[in-house]
């Protein structure tokens, strides 16, 4: 890896792919290969509330992102905002622009000063050809990400609110879970309004079930922090299998 303090073109690209290197999806590429990948790639930061993509938007680009938080939506047919799920950095988004150039499917805004690399659609394509193994580990993620986001909106329809909400906690858990002395803390930052969003709730009904759930022992929460001290209990809630796996398989 060529030092970011190199001058020139080749360290501006190291400067800005040393954090994409963390990222498993892309960790057993060789020189020729990153080099590829490099193509076309930019640095591009977005303000609070910026929009990343439209809907309308041509999916030219697939997006890593080195830091803050974006929030991925789609419009329903009644009008109303469904949120898809949260990215944090590290992660991979907009990948569909590898197999659909039309136009994008969602809504993609950055919740917070944030910024991304955004890769050439064309140019990881034409690496996908070429390295198998990467291949797999994008069609694994994406696949992933499809199930879950099917999994949630398939349980918006028959499920209630309190299964809906511990069914996404348990998802949480899943993908950003760490060890914490009082059970699994997770570590993505959701405000009430957030999780409401997530599971088509509104902020009080939420507030109220947190309520619920710590009173039986089964989590501790505050402000924007979750820890669940009995993925047990909070497994039985619900009867749908678990993937055990991170989306992106990013450090």
């Amino acid at each position: 890896m060529i030092p970011a303090s190199t001058s020139g073109t080749h360290g501006f690209m190291a400067s800005k792919f040393w954090h994409i290197r963390r990222c498993s999806l892309f960790d057993h590429l060789d020189p020729s290969q990153w080099e590829l990948l490099e193509r076309g790639a930019r640095l591009k930061s977005f303000a609070a509330r910026e929009c990343v993509y439209l809907p309308s938007d041509a999916s030219r680009n697939v997006y890593f992102l080195h830091e803050g938080r974006i929030r991925l939506s789609s419009a329903t047919p009644d009008g109303k905002l469904a949120i898809l799920g949260f990215i944090e950095p590290g992660e991979v988004f907009g990948e569909l622009a590898l197999v659909d150039t039309g136009s994008r499917d969602e809504r993609a805004e950055s919740v917070t000063r944030s910024t991304v690399v955004m890769l050439s659609g064309e140019s990881l394509a034409d690496l996908m050809e070429k390295t198998a193994s990467l291949t797999i580990r994008i069609n694994r993620m994406m696949g992933l990400r499809r199930k879950r986001v099917e999994r949630r909106l398939r349980g918006m329809l028959f499920r209630s609110n309190r299964e809906r909400l511990t069914m996404l906690l348990v998802d949480l858990v899943e993908q950003y879970g760490i060890d914490d002395p009082d059970g699994i803390r997770i570590t993505i930052r959701l405000s009430h309004q957030d999780l409401a969003s997530l599971i088509g709730a509104t902020r009080e009904s939420v507030s109220y079930l947190l309520g619920d759930l710590q009173a039986e022992g089964i989590i501790r929460y505050g402000r924007q922090w979750i820890v669940v001290r009995d993925k047990c209990r909070l497994e039985t809630e619900t009867d749908q299998p678990r993937t055990n796996k991170k989306l992106n398989g990013c450090e």
